[in-house]
């Protein structure tokens, strides 16, 4: 039943497969190509890790006749046990698979049809022959599946099984005497018994294979903020080199609200992919809702009291003055300040042409602070911070970390007379730097989320800044 299933939804995965859907990078900003050779090492990787092969090997070894002699499969009701060569098949009892060697893994990439896997490997074959001689045999064989690639009914890419065989090669006598005529016989047994007893092992590969695909669909925390969930948008897309996987990204915050966008996917270019690498996009629409998100929950607002400043930047009415035109009348002098930072509405991100950077909005007010915790507004100001991004990456986010390129102000309020504002940009720049940026940076360590691919590591991938994107790329395991 389990096959009839997966048969009769390879054949809509096999039409769906002929035309992919156009236009993706419109309306999909996250975007994974897959290398073939990365596959290939996470089919590679589940047959090393784990139980696979036991499995089988056990499966097969259940057979308590073996697969030849009497009640096994040459046997009375056996596959060949008619057709005169039932007293030849006597001379040999008890022959079993005992040894799986592990599979060489070969996989080829069929565009718009789906993905040829070739497991080559070699079978150990124990028994009894002809004078109760213990015989051994070894025998080469090849597993060759067709596979589907499609979407679950859960949005995960899935790898489906539409056709198994085996290609039976040499056949090698290892110990004991085997006469020619048994020889014939066994290699027909081998051809006919084959598929159904190692095709299992395909099936059991793609079982940890899709729930590695299946891994893209996680919810991953964005620390105290929300979470993100990533979802396969499309068909996947497959190309000689590498499979394509268009992804979504809901967006939610702490208390379960979905976030919307700030504005919508812009088309991503992507350049041309290397061979043996795997790459996945990080749209700029995700720093919009993460900044978004960290704007919201006030994590960008601070009030910088002397305290959080070195001695070298004055934070006194003293200092001030100086800065200040003499009409504002004089200040009482020597009194500690305290500057409120508001930032007024999402920061603006972007990403073009090698170089990321992010334009806050903010108001900042600077007030007399006195020891009893009361304090006096002198002036407000409306204030502009423009930043530069540093981006880094680890095995499951890409970092941001900022620092002031510049800072503008103009005059919002202010206590007695209107003034320049400009003139305290150097000293707000250097206020900013000291207190404000270290602050910024720690609420920037949530990150920006990567779907989960194949178990791939980003944590050393080479990272390009394109339009409206950061485009990491990674060697294949292969």
């Amino acid at each position: 039943m389990r096959l009839t299933m997966f048969s009769i939804l390879s054949v809509v995965l096999f039409f769906g497969l002929l035309t992919p859907s156009q236009g993706l990078l419109e309306t999909v900003g996250t975007i994974a190509r897959i290398d073939k050779d990365e596959l290939a090492s996470a089919i590679q990787n589940s047959l090393v890790g784990g139980p696979i092969l036991q499995n089988v090997l056990g499966t097969v070894t259940s057979l308590n006749q073996g697969l030849l002699g009497s009640g096994g499969l040459l046997g009375g009701g056996g596959l060949l046990g008619f057709g005169g060569i039932t007293g030849v098949v006597q001379e040999v009892s008890g022959l079993k698979i005992e040894e799986l060697t592990l599979p060489k893994v070969s996989l080829k990439l069929l565009p718009g049809v789906g993905i040829q896997l070739s497991l080559l490997t070699k079978v150990g074959l124990h028994g009894s022959g002809p004078l109760g001689s213990l015989l051994q045999l070894s025998a080469e064989v090849n597993v060759s599946s067709r596979l589907a690639l499609g979407i679950s009914p859960k949005g995960t890419p899935i790898l489906i099984v539409k056709s198994c065989n085996t290609l039976l090669g040499h056949i090698s006598l290892l110990s004991g005497l085997l006469p020619t005529p048994l020889f014939g016989v066994v290699e027909q047994t081998l051809f006919k018994v084959l598929p159904r007893l190692l095709c299992p092992i395909v099936e059991s590969v793609l079982v940890v294979v899709n729930e590695l695909l299946g891994a893209v669909l996680s919810l991953i925390p964005l620390g105290a903020l929300g979470t993100v969930e990533f979802t396969v948008a499309t068909l996947p897309i497959i190309s000689h080199q590498y499979i394509q996987l268009d992804i979504n990204s809901v967006v939610k915050s702490v208390s379960g609200n979905l976030i919307d966008f700030p504005e919508p996917p812009k088309p991503i270019k992507l350049p041309p992919k290397d061979d043996h690498t795997s790459q996945v996009t990080v749209p700029l629409y995700l720093f919009h809702t993460v900044f978004g998100l960290l704007q919201t929950n006030g994590a960008l607002d601070i009030d910088i009291t002397p305290g959080l400043v070195p001695s070298s930047v004055p934070m006194t009415t003293t200092a001030l003055a100086g800065l200040l035109p003499k009409t504002l009348g004089a200040l009482p002098p020597d009194q500690a300040l305290m500057i409120t930072l508001r930032v007024r509405e999402t920061p603006t991100f972007v990403l073009k042409s090698g170089k990321a950077s992010v334009t806050l909005p903010a108001s900042m007010e600077v007030l007399v602070y006195h020891s009893h915790g009361t304090s006096d507004s002198l002036f407000s100001l409306n204030a502009v911070l423009t930043l530069s991004a540093q981006l880094a990456t680890s095995a499951t986010k890409l970092h941001v970390s900022l620092s002031l390129e510049r800072l503008s102000a103009q005059l919002a309020s202010s206590y007695t007379a209107d003034f320049d504002a400009s003139h305290l940009e150097e000293w707000l720049s250097d206020v900013v730097r000291a207190a404000y940026l270290p602050k910024l940076n720690v609420a920037l360590e949530v990150g920006i989320p990567l779907p989960k691919i194949l178990n791939v590591n980003f944590a050393n991938a080479a990272l390009e800044i394109i339009d409206n994107a950061v485009l990491l790329t990674v060697a294949s395991r292969g």
